[in-house]
């Protein structure tokens, strides 16, 4: 028999746990979310934790401020614990076409109400004594930035959207989108149909696959991403640490342990998720060249993720001109955890015909039509 539901959330990640959430939070809870695996099986639950507001276009430092002060207040909402700790981000710049970017990044970033900023190495090593600045030209830094502990956070919004009527369903596997025209009639899994008009593809670095079944082609494609984690020591770390000039970010999380990951510039798009040799010979180098002491620290786990990265780098968001209906909240880039509160709510205002509480429309995918893309230069790996 096939089932009906009035929005179907394909990715049951923070976006899709999240927009579920703000749907039902609103009073509308005939919604189904289908995840293949388990929640936060994908991105979601593989990232760094990293919640930066330092970006160098206006969408995603606009879209990561709000978010940050949804983050901050977001556990008592949830009642759950999830271990936002504000230690800032100290991002360094390693050439002089850096420096120039990092001084214009930071007066467009002051200009939208976030105290960011510039300092010299010496002052970089005040902020971690324990940095080798030898080759550091400058740096930023703003201490609102901070890390969270992931799986809390979607997990949170799942249990409360549940308890508010929304069903959740995982190891369930898309398989194919029915449209008639331009409208959305069903949405067929490997367990059966739900008919809908209204389909929200939140699934990562599968969301290309997703976009095709409703024949939309979407520009983004994806990278795996490795990470790591050592082995816990004394607390000595309080920023996250970053340089996109080796495509590498680390932090020490609460319980003492370096959390991290450096990105191959030699990677292949596609779905990639295993852990590399090369990973591991590069990401111990560079953070010793970061930290000299970290050179007697062991690692004790590697893993990857997929970075769902388009030309731009900024996210996806809205509907697509192919197909009514169907809500695109994809190609973040690296960056979709900690830009969500703000995707999820809008989305969700979106879905319900009102008018969203941030203007989107430079994130729709209609903007890879021309010619003239913004893109984002503060992304690493």
């Amino acid at each position: 028999m096939n089932e009906k539901a009035g929005v179907v959330i394909i990715g049951g990640g923070i976006n899709g746990v999240g927009i579920a959430y703000n749907l039902a939070k609103k009073g509308y809870t005939d919604v189904v979310v289908l995840e293949k695996d388990y929640l936060g099986s994908g991105a979601s639950g593989r990232n760094g934790g990293g919640i930066r507001q330092q970006w160098s276009t206006r969408e995603n430092i606009e879209l990561a401020i709000e978010s940050t002060k949804m983050f901050e207040k977001l556990h008592e909402e949830l009642d759950t614990e999830f271990e936002f700790i504000q230690g800032g981000y100290l991002v360094l710049a390693f050439t002089d076409e850096e420096i120039t970017q990092f001084k214009k990044n930071v007066k467009l970033q002051n200009e939208l109400g976030l105290n960011s900023v510039y300092i010299s190495p010496e002052e970089a090593k005040e902020i971690v004594p324990k940095l080798n600045i030898l080759k550091v030209k400058g740096a930023t830094f703003n201490g609102t930035d901070g890390i969270i502990y992931p799986f809390p956070v979607v997990y949170g919004y799942a249990r409360a959207a549940r308890k508010m009527g929304v069903d959740i369903r995982e190891h369930t596997t898309v398989t194919d989108i029915v449209t008639d025209g331009k409208e959305i009639t069903a949405v067929k899994t490997d367990k059966g149909i739900i008919e809908t008009d209204t389909v929200v593809n939140a699934a990562g670095g599968w969301s290309t696959e997703i976009a095709k079944m409703a024949g939309v082609e979407l520009p983004n494609r994806p990278y795996r991403h490795e990470i790591m984690v050592t082995e816990p020591f004394a607390h000595f770390l309080d920023p996250m640490i970053i340089s996109f000039h080796h495509g590498i970010y680390f932090n020490q999380a609460a319980h003492g342990n370096i959390v991290g990951g450096i990105g191959n510039p030699k990677e292949y798009p596609g779905i990639n998720q295993r852990a590399s040799l090369w990973f591991l010979r590069t990401m111990a180098k560079t953070l010793v060249e970061f930290i000299p002491n970290f050179s007697a620290v062991n690692m004790i786990r590697q893993w990857a993720g997929l970075y769902d990265t388009t030309p731009d780098a900024q996210p996806i968001l809205g509907e697509v001109p192919e197909v009514d209906r169907f809500f695109q909240v994809n190609g973040f880039s690296g960056h979709g955890f900690m830009v969500s509160p703000v995707v999820d709510k809008v989305t969700a205002e979106l879905i319900l015909g009102e008018t969203p509480s941030m203007n989107i429309d430079r994130l729709k995918v209609t903007r890879f039509e021309g010619m003239d893309l913004e893109k984002e230069y503060s992304v690493v790996g």
